[in-house]
């Protein structure tokens, strides 16, 4: 399939001064975005891994702001949370990437990356490949997360602490990027915005 623009490719300034800053702002703008969300939890008294808002932010980065960008902006919210800035859901510091949430939390890297370039190919822009793409971003981060939980000691059963509770939500906030992103596009192109693909 031949690649497509993103989001934020059909919104990016011509000027090439413009369009750094625009990158810059899109970045930091996301990053702050997947921090905010990360606020959005909640804790199950089976599991030491929160339910919370941030890995459909970081998808819906990866999809809207591309594979590069994506991958940049999370990259991006990592090092905020290590600096000390409140992004993290279950902490402050670099202690969080040692602790129960860090394998997911590196996971958001290529699941941004994956995510970004399945929308490049355009992916986004039909409900099943969004779901598909969507998919396959949760697949990734739960692989990392569970890797990581079954390394540490204090985990007996890691498919229960740290893949079974959050299925139905991942379910939920997939249908609602199926949702989103194609319907995005049609505005965009209503608008004479986007691109000519179908």
């Amino acid at each position: 399939m031949l690649t497509s623009a993103t989001y934020a490719d059909v919104l990016r300034p011509s000027k090439k001064t413009y369009a750094g800053l625009y990158d810059v702002v899109s970045i930091i703008g996301g990053s702050l975005l997947i921090g905010l969300c990360a606020q959005v939890r909640f804790f199950l008294p089976f599991s030491p891994v929160p339910i919370s808002g941030q890995t459909f932010a970081v998808l819906m980065i990866g999809a809207l702001l591309g594979s590069r960008r994506g991958c940049v902006c999370v990259l991006a919210y990592i090092m905020e949370g290590v600096v000390g800035l409140g992004v993290f859901a279950t902490g402050v510091g670099s202690a969080v990437l040692r602790g129960f949430t860090g394998g997911y939390i590196v996971g958001f890297i290529p699941a941004a990356y994956i995510v970004g370039l399945l929308a490049e190919k355009g992916w986004d822009r039909r409900i099943g490949t969004t779901v598909l793409a969507m998919a396959l971003g949760n697949i990734v981060i739960y692989a990392f997360g569970v890797v990581w939980l079954s390394c540490l000691p204090s985990v007996n059963n890691v498919l229960l602490a740290g893949v079974y509770p959050f299925i139905v939500g991942d379910l939920l906030k997939i249908a609602l990027a199926a949702i989103l992103l194609p319907s995005g596009w049609k505005l965009l192109r209503y608008a004479g915005l986007g691109d000519n693909m179908k």
